[in-house]
């Protein structure tokens, strides 16, 4: 059955006003640059806004909702009489406040939850980085310690897991029960978490939440997607996919503001096709003020626009998709339990007494066998030791007022450093509780990070036994398990290799049969591989081609 992901586009940051909150948008942090930006383009008329959306061929417009104009159900009005859906974000309440008290996250208000159920076309709210917020509790909120689902201080580092997957579960039951208080009960708004950092994807999948991993920006794609495909799979939920434009780099592109666009309009093109080709449920792009320059006669298409248009006018209806993203079916599984750490070994799920064990690093590790050493091995992200962004740059080198640059700002290709491109062969990462029966029969398991459920264990042995090969880390295993298990050997029609350290020799001997090639990216979603290459000698760009059953290729860009 034919697939096709929602399209949408979030609003602007900086290109012009909100067309409904008009001069107060102006008002407060629209970016989590610290600063207010004056806007740069005369605002639209909400009607002109939307007319563009539509032309983009926008399914859904994501708007953030400005704190202060809760009340104003004129943007739900318009949207939805303009035959769009609407999901509501909270990113400039994170920003500004107000918050809620213990945390630094704002929820958008009872009343405009109901009265968007009431309308009809609210398709969700989404959360904008909460596992970034809930780490870095000081990135906005500067009175004190407030981590974005509450305090976790003085526990231990599952206690302060549990804690957060209860925080959100209770939200996630509130939305859900004001709906039904308002006599919505056919009403369904999701929560949905929108995450740079590839960590708390199976937490909050656990709590309730749809996920939307952000892809471009400053992530490992390959990491990123297989972590999000992972956790949405062993938890059943939906997945949206970001595109996010903010991004590392600078180039001679039209760019708003530093970082804004990081990402070249030709990585853009390959970002929103590797995104569609995940078969995600939603997929947008962040912002609008990049495809869009408006002036006084109406709006200019920028060369990121017209990318967009081409993608969504053309790539996208010749390429039908036959498959969803909960088709993904692993050759290769990584179990880890979600400590919430990306590279920098300290606040773990926002507790300042928590730090990166070698245990919970040890998935970077992982990462670097299964990447043939692309991904590094000390984080899960770009923001860890060792990248120095060329954003940085453009930002001290030229002042708030020169911008929008209509050229961009150059950048040698030798010091750009976000390729889209990590070869990794059909992974897909489940947490320390997946059951069997969703472990399915990979090829390839390889077990790390803290901690490790029993009964997790039980069908990893089990696995093993099957025909699997199986590289678990020693500190996972109870003494308590049967002597053989404690070791290296053959066990039934597989292999189990039990090992301090994931890049000695011998677990690299054993995974090499199973990474594929170093010149592809491949991911199986029932019978069909997509597999990437680079389409540049640093693989900025990608090379897509599709093969079914067989391995017949069945099609190509």
């Amino acid at each position: 059955m034919a697939h096709k992901p929602r399209l949408g586009i979030q609003g602007p940051v900086v290109a012009w006003q909100d067309s409904w909150a008009g001069d107060a948008s102006d008002l407060v942090m629209r970016t989590g640059t610290g600063s207010v930006c004056p806007s740069q383009d005369p605002k639209p008329e909400p009607a002109a806004f939307l007319n563009i959306l539509k032309e983009l061929h926008a399914d859904f417009y994501v708007h953030h909702v400005i704190p202060g104009f809760e009340g104003d159900s004129s943007v739900l009005e318009d949207v939805a009489r303009a035959g769009l859906d609407i999901c509501l974000g909270n990113e400039y309440g994170n920003i500004n406040g107000p918050w809620v008290e213990g945390t630094n996250r704002y929820d958008v208000p009872d009343e405009m939850i109901v009265e968007a159920g009431h309308i009809g076309r609210c398709i969700g709210l989404l959360y904008d980085e909460p596992e970034h917020l809930q780490i870095n509790a000081g990135q906005y909120r500067k009175d004190g310690w407030f981590p974005h689902w509450g305090s976790t201080e003085g526990l231990r580092l599952e206690a302060a897991r549990n804690k957060v997957e209860h925080a959100v579960h209770s939200r996630v039951e509130h939305v859900r029960s004001v709906l039904m208080n308002a006599e919505l009960n056919n009403v369904s708004i999701p929560l949905i978490s929108e995450q740079v950092f590839p960590t708390q994807f199976h937490t909050l999948a656990k709590a309730g939440m749809d996920l939307c991993p952000k892809i471009m920006k400053e992530s490992f794609q390959s990491l990123q997607l297989s972590t999000a495909l992972g956790a949405a799979k062993q938890y059943g939920r939906a997945m949206w996919v970001c595109a996010d434009l903010w991004g590392p780099d600078t180039g001679e592109w039209f760019t708003r503001f530093h970082g804004f666009p990081g990402h070249s309009p030709q990585e853009f093109e390959s970002a929103l096709k590797l995104g569609y080709l995940m078969g995600p449920t939603h997929l947008f792009t962040e912002n609008i003020d990049v495809l869009l320059k408006h002036t006084g006669s109406g709006f200019e298409k920028t060369e990121f626009g017209e990318v967009w248009k081409q993608f969504t006018g053309q790539f996208v209806p010749e390429h039908p998709l036959t498959w969803d993203h909960s088709q993904a079916d692993p050759d290769i599984v990584i179990i880890h339990s979600d400590d919430s750490n990306y590279g920098q070994n300290e606040r773990l799920f926002g507790s300042s007494e928590l730090v990166g064990s070698a245990a919970s690093q040890s998935v970077f590790q992982i990462w670097h066998l299964l990447s043939r050493g692309t991904i590094p091995a000390h984080g899960s992200c770009m923001h860890i030791p060792g990248y120095s962004f060329p954003r940085h740059e453009l930002k001290r080198e030229v002042p708030l007022e020169q911008f929008p640059l209509a050229n961009g700002y150059p950048c040698k290709d030798e010091n750009r450093i976000h390729p889209l491109f990590y070869p990794v062969n059909n992974v897909l990462v489940y947490d320390e509780q997946v059951s069997a029966e969703r472990l399915g029969q990979p090829k390839l398991i390889v077990a790390g990070g803290s901690s490790l459920s029993s009964d997790t264990l039980a069908a990893v042995i089990q696995r093993a036994n099957d025909g699997s090969v199986v590289v678990i880390a020693d500190w996972l295993l109870p003494a308590s398990l049967p002597k053989e298990w404690l070791s290296s050997g053959k066990r039934g029609r597989g292999l189990w290799i039990v090992t301090h350290d994931f890049l000695e020799g011998r677990v690299r001997e054993a995974v090499e049969p199973f990474l594929g090639k170093d010149s592809c990216w491949m991911q199986r979603f029932g019978t069909t591989e997509v597999r990437m290459s680079p389409k540049d000698s640093r693989g900025f760009t990608l090379e897509f081609e599709l093969y079914g059953t067989g391995g017949h290729l069945i099609g190509a860009n």
